[in-house]
């Protein structure tokens, strides 16, 4: 699992699950005219509102959660974890939404407690469970909420090929070119092959991209998350890159790269779009 693909759309989910905790504790509802002495149950203290509104909302927030953390989405009757868990949770909302209008339940109907109003449990419950809905379901069509949740580190200078960039596995700092861009001296401000020497003359139309014969790993870090497909051309991710992460460019196919993930596993990067070399 890597956390540093959550968003902010998940943390939001996140944020709300912790509320409808702190809710399930809390009054169920609230009676007129009753002496502070009363004992009101908190949201524990209903079946129905425990497993369809608290139960339901913190496993629908797991598993959108877990299934974002995961390199690679798993899948239940042909539907990953991440749908099951938006169902989860708009379901504990609906929920949350009926007991307002009955906090009683079946007291209410018998007529002898009309002064039964929601409790602040029930109504907090409301709030976190349309916001969890709300984000979890919004995620992916929101750009602002598909954001990096965990700010990436910066390391001062990546070592070359060979070794682990310094600083640990981190998106790469601004002085870094993106793929395809000119190269930059290299360490001990000596010039990288096919750059001019200090002083003769630049050949023109000298050619931007590397020809796939002098291709040489190097390390790569990506902006959004991407999936990476397998070598055999199957068109199911088998991992998925995430932002504020090192990995390995071993090969170049055309306009592709064949990555290397932390664990060793390798397939090939279709979208190269952005990348910061290390």
């Amino acid at each position: 699992m890597n956390i540093r693909s959550l968003t902010r759309g998940d943390g939001v989910v996140i944020g709300a699950a912790v509320l409808l905790l702190i809710a399930s504790f809390l009054d169920i509802y609230s009676i007129d005219g009753a002496p502070d002495s009363a004992e009101i149950p908190s949201l524990w203290g209903s079946g129905s509102v425990v497993l369809g509104v608290v139960l339901a909302g913190v496993i629908g927030a797991a598993l959108v959660v877990v299934n974002r953390a995961m390199p690679q989405p798993k899948k239940v009757a042909g539907l990953d974890l991440g749908q099951f868990g938006i169902a989860f949770t708009v379901f504990a909302a609906w929920c949350a939404l009926g007991n307002i209008f009955d906090p009683a339940g079946a007291f209410d109907n018998d007529g002898g407690l009309d002064n039964i109003g929601a409790g602040i449990g029930l109504i907090l419950a409301l709030v976190a469970t349309l916001v969890m809905a709300a984000a979890a379901v919004a995620t992916p069509l929101l750009p602002a909420l598909k954001g990096t949740l965990i700010p990436a580190a910066r390391p001062a200078a990546p070592q070359p090929y060979g070794g682990q960039p310094q600083g640990g596995y981190g998106y790469p700092g601004a002085q870094q070119q993106p793929y395809g861009g000119q190269p930059g001296p290299a360490f001990g401000g000596q010039p990288q092959p096919g750059q001019p020497q200090p002083g003769q003359p630049q050949a023109p139309q000298q050619a931007q991209a590397q020809p796939a014969g002098d291709f040489s790993p190097f390390w790569f870090a990506v902006p959004v998350p991407r999936p990476l497909f397998a070598e055999d051309g199957s068109p199911t991710p088998i991992a998925e890159l995430a932002p504020g992460t090192w990995y390995l460019a071993v090969e170049q196919r055309g306009a592709n790269l064949v990555a290397q993930t932390q664990d060793g596993r390798r397939g090939v990067l279709q979208d190269t779009s952005g990348i910061q070399r290390g």
